[in-house]
């Protein structure tokens, strides 16, 4: 259909137009199984070639209505071959998980709802499917029957809510009303963290006026976790954040032994568990989450190990009335009722309803299938760890999850073979800084790599080694 012929009286008329036959949809539908048809013969980054035909969106701002047929075969055409396959088996950069089928396809049915997932007068679908999943996360990290959850876009916005409600109820338990009288003389909090935490911690202490540079630091062990001799005493004017999944080693905290003794003193706990607090649901692996149900607050991740599409991000808190407080808003226009409003307990208001594909991931796995995909990326780093010491490399941590750190003889060896093995196309991680040397940081996190893909992957590495000596 010719956009530019149907849009006779205004653009309201072509547009209902092309709602009504379909025509723009199906091409994106074609588009879009063209991409998953090429997966397999693509390497994970884009080649140069690709990268440089991106200039063609550098391009002026149209003053007039366009074809939407020939919008969608530009974003194809140069577009699709400009993307990092993160969908793909031999992607290991950064902590980014695959899609789930049926995950992707209730986003797409989703996105033609187009719920505002804010309150149950906006979408009383999402409101039940939130209520539900709330329900099922409780279960599934085996935590208390009071503990809430939001349905935020990722971590980093779980952890700063979960420190806004901790922030709130300190400083409300010292007489201290954050919200009319803000920070500007307010009494002290406390925060205390490992040397290894997330920048997402480090983002949210900043944004929330609590001063990165107050933050106690605790000394970690070889592996990334906190020592729990080398907490300070702690008050209950003190958020204490702990760790489930070290972003580079994969280490846990020991959650038992720092938190028995942390909640005596009234401290709040909150453990970041972005990608790691999936292992609570493995048998085999939940021994590294024992005691986390001691916590106050956690932060996980749907689309790193659950692998569901971005963004998806989870704020879960015992508090529920510290958690609703510190998010707070006000309007005479707002409906409440006895359902559940979403937006009480995340820092958005409108927003797009990110439970959907979250509900559709734990409804088709099961808890049995949701240990199957944790467990199964866990054996494909045992695998890997294991093949590339056959090929000459270090192994510098302990792989209790899905994380590895591959390294050379020597600093200069290892940035060299990073750079060779991502040019090779034929599989893609990045680098990172463990204690006084540099290593490669290997993730797995996609439900699509193989025992192939990591042969293969290792294989690369080989080659690279080899040319680098």
């Amino acid at each position: 259909m010719d956009a530019k012929k149907t849009i006779t009286g205004s653009l309201r008329d072509g547009m209902f137009l092309e709602m009504a036959d379909k025509k723009l949809f199906d091409q994106a539908i074609e588009y879009a199984y063209d991409y998953t048809d090429k997966i397999l013969a693509r390497q994970p980054f884009p080649t140069r070639e690709a990268i440089d035909s991106l200039e063609v969106f550098d391009e002026l701002l149209p003053e007039v209505s366009g074809n939407p047929q020939e919008i969608l075969e530009k974003l194809h055409k140069f577009g699709s071959p400009g993307t990092v396959l993160h969908t793909g088996g031999r992607y290991f950069g950064f902590v980014i998980g695959g899609t789930l089928p049926v995950s992707l396809a209730a986003r797409w049915l989703g996105d033609f709802w187009d719920q505002n997932g804010g309150l149950y007068a906006t979408s009383p679908l999402i409101s039940k499917l939130e209520t539900v999943t709330e329900k099922w996360l409780r279960q599934l990290f085996g935590l208390p029957v009071n503990v809430v959850s939001g349905f935020v876009s990722g971590t980093t916005t779980a952890v700063f809510c979960s420190l806004a409600a901790a922030r709130y109820r300190i400083l409300q338990q010292q007489g201290w009303d954050i919200n009319a009288k803000g920070l500007f003389n307010a009494p002290s909090v406390r925060v205390v963290a490992g040397s290894h935490a997330h920048g997402a911690v480090l983002k949210s202490v900043s944004m929330l006026g609590l001063g990165r540079d107050n933050i106690e630091w605790v000394d970690v062990d070889d592996q990334g976790r906190m020592i729990p001799d080398k907490i300070p005493v702690l008050d209950r004017n003190t958020i204490l954040i702990l760790q489930a999944g070290n972003v580079n080693s994969g280490s846990f905290d020991p959650f038992i032994d720092i938190c028995e003794k942390a909640a005596i003193t009234g401290a709040w706990i909150h453990i970041d568990g972005a990608f790691g607090l999936w292992a609570a649901c493995s048998e085999k692996l939940n021994y590294l989450t024992k005691g986390i149900e001691l916590a106050s607050s956690w932060s996980v991740d749907g689309h790193k190990t659950l692998n569901i599409p971005y963004d998806c991000g989870i704020v879960m808190c015992k508090d529920s009335d510290a958690l609703i407080s510190a998010l707070h808003v006000t309007g005479s226009y707002l409906i409440h009722g006895e359902n559940r409003d979403g937006y009480l307990y995340t820092s958005e208001m409108s927003r797009r309803s990110r439970v959907t594909e979250l509900w559709a991931a734990i409804k088709y796995l099961g808890s049995k299938g949701i240990e199957e995909l944790v467990d199964g990326l866990h054996e494909r780093s045992v695998q890997f760890a294991s093949e590339i010491k056959e090929a000459g490399f270090l192994v510098l941590n302990d792989v209790v999850f899905n994380q590895i750190l591959v390294a050379c003889t020597n600093d200069e060896l290892t940035a060299r073979t990073l750079e060779l093995v991502q040019n090779s196309g034929e599989c893609w991680c990045g680098g990172a800084q463990w204690f006084d040397r540099k290593v490669i940081r290997v993730s797995i996190c996609s439900w699509t790599t193989t025992p192939d893909d990591i042969t293969r992957s290792v294989r690369a590495f080989a080659n690279a080694y080899s040319h680098t000596r």
